[in-house]
C-alpha cells in the first residue's frame, strides 16, 4: 500500500501551468541573476543549486521548464555508468519560453513547447547529457537544436504531471512503427521484457491498438509483479527467473514481436532468452542499452549494438532491420533505435491527452525539485520505491502553479 503521506510530500495534481514569467530568477545581494537547478553534486551525489541565469545569445532560446521527468538513462548517468558531462540532466517534459536570442527564429515567449532530445546529425546536442537538462528553473537551448526543429510548440498538451510521459512515450511510438514496418501486420504475442516505463506504457498502449494481441510482460522483482497486478496491462505476467518461463515463451503463437525495455546489464540475456526459447518468427526491438561487440545467438554471432544505432530520430524511412536465419527456428529479425522524430512527440502528446485516466497512474510520484533530490538519492542507494511506493516515473514539476 501507498504511504498515506505522499500525497502531502509527493502530490500527483491535476492542473494546468500558469504564467510565472521572468521574474521567478534570483538576484543575490545585488549580484548576477540565478535560479534552482538540480545538480550533479561531487561524485555521487545530486543537490539543489543555485546557477546563473544564461542570457540567450543569438539563435538561442531561454526556457522555463514546467513539468520534467526522470528517466533510466538519468539514473545511469548518475550512477556513472555513463560519461555524460553535463552537470544538470534531465531530458524529458515541457517548458514555456521565457527569452528569445538575437535572430532567434522558433517559438516566441509564452509558448509552451518540447524539445526534442536527439539531434539526429548533430552529436554536440543531446539534451541533459552533453547540454544542461531540465532539472532546472530556466534552460537555455543552442541554436544548433533552434534552427535543427527541435524545439516544438505544443498548441495541447496533457495536464498535471503527464507530461514527463510524453518523450518515454515517443519512443514507444517509434518502437511501434517499427515493428509495423518490419512485420507488415501486428504480432500474435508481444513479449515486454523490462517493468519500468517503458515496458508499462508499451503494455498500455499496445493494449489499446491491438487488444487481440496477447502481452507478455517480464518483471525484475516480485514488487514489480505486485504493481502490474494491480495497474498493468498485460495478459500474462512473470518474473525473469521463474521456472516457467521457458515454457511459457516457447509457446508463444508467431509472428512474436520483442521489445527489450531493459537496462545495458539486462539486454544481452532478455536476447539470449528470446532466442532460444521462442521457436516462432521473432522480431526484437532492442531498446535497451548495451555495450559493442558480437553476442552469441542460434543465427550466429551478431553486433546487436550496430544494428540497434541504424534507426535515429525517425531516420532513415522505411526504417532499417536485419533479418537472420536459425537453424531449428523461424527467422530473428533485430532492430533498434535512438532518439525520436518530432511526429512521435506531437502524437505521444495526444496519446496522453486521449487517455489520461489510462496512462495517470504509470506517474507514480510528482515531487518539486528538492525532493527529486532525496528521491534519485534513494534509487541510487539501490531502493526501487520511494516514500512507501514503488517507482515507476517521477515527474519534477518546477514552474507549474502551485
Amino acid at each position: 500500500m501507498a504511504d498515506p503521506s505522499r500525497k502531502a510530500l509527493c502530490p500527483r495534481r491535476n492542473r494546468q501551468h500558469a504564467r510565472r514569467g521572468p521574474d521567478a530568477a534570483r538576484r543575490i545581494g545585488g549580484g548576477p541573476v540565478t535560479h534552482l537547478a538540480l545538480v550533479r553534486d561531487g561524485e555521487d551525489g545530486i543537490a539543489v543549486r543555485q546557477r546563473p541565469t544564461p542570457r540567450p545569445g543569438p539563435g538561442e532560446l531561454l526556457l522555463e521548464p514546467l513539468v520534467a521527468g526522470i528517466c533510466g538513462t538519468d539514473l545511469q548517468i548518475l550512477a556513472r555508468l555513463r560519461s555524460d558531462p553535463a552537470p544538470v540532466l534531465g531530458h524529458e517534459g515541457i517548458a514555456r519560453v521565457l527569452a528569445t536570442g538575437p535572430g532567434t527564429t522558433g517559438p516566441a515567449p509564452g509558448a509552451v513547447v518540447i524539445v526534442n532530445p536527439t539531434h539526429p546529425h548533430d552529436d554536440s546536442f543531446l539534451l541533459g547529457h552533453n547540454v544542461d537538462g531540465l532539472w532546472a528553473e530556466r534552460t537555455l537551448i543552442p541554436a544548433a537544436a533552434v534552427t535543427g526543429g527541435l524545439v516544438l510548440t505544443l498548441p495541447a498538451y496533457p495536464s498535471g504531471a503527464l507530461p514527463a510521459l510524453i518523450e518515454p512515450l515517443a519512443s514507444v511510438l517509434y518502437s511501434y512503427d517499427i515493428t509495423g514496418a518490419v512485420l507488415g501486420a501486428a504480432p500474435r504475442t508481444l513479449v515486454i521484457w523490462g517493468d519500468g516505463i517503458i515496458g508499462h506504457l508499451a503494455a498500455h498502449f499496445w493494449r489499446r491498438r491491438h487488444p487481440e494481441t496477447t502481452i507478455v510482460q517480464i518483471h525484475h522483482t516480485d514488487r514489480g509483479l505486485r504493481w502490474s497486478d494491480r495497474h498493468g496491462s498485460a495478459d500474462i505476467a512473470l518474473r525473469h527467473d521463474d521456472p516457467g518461463l521457458p515454457r511459457a515463451l516457447s509457446r508463444a503463437a508467431g509472428p512474436v514481436a520483442g521489445l527489450l525495455a531493459t537496462p545495458r546489464t539486462a539486454t544481452v540475456p532478455a536476447l539470449v532468452t528470446l532466442d532460444a526459447t521462442i521457436r516462432a518468427e521473432l522480431f526484437v526491438d532492442v531498446h535497451g542499452g548495451l555495450a559493442p561487440g558480437r553476442i552469441a545467438t542460434n543465427a550466429g554471432a551478431l553486433d546487436i549494438a550496430r544494428i540497434r544505432a541504424y534507426n535515429c530520430g525517425g531516420e532513415p524511412n522505411p526504417p532499417r532491420a536485419e533479418r537472420f536465419a536459425r537453424p531449428f527456428a523461424a527467422p530473428l529479425t533485430v532492430f533498434g533505435h535512438r532518439g525520436v522524430a518530432n511526429s512521435h512527440l506531437a502524437a505521444a502528446a495526444a496519446e496522453l491527452d486521449a487517455d489520461p485516466a489510462g496512462y495517470g497512474p504509470l506517474v507514480t510520484h510528482e515531487t518539486d525539485l528538492a525532493t527529486a533530490a532525496e528521491l534519485l538519492t534513494a534509487i541510487l542507494r539501490g531502493e526501487r520505491a520511494f516514500r512507501g511506493e514503488r517507482v515507476i516515473k517521477a515527474a519534477v514539476t518546477i514552474g507549474a502553479a502551485a
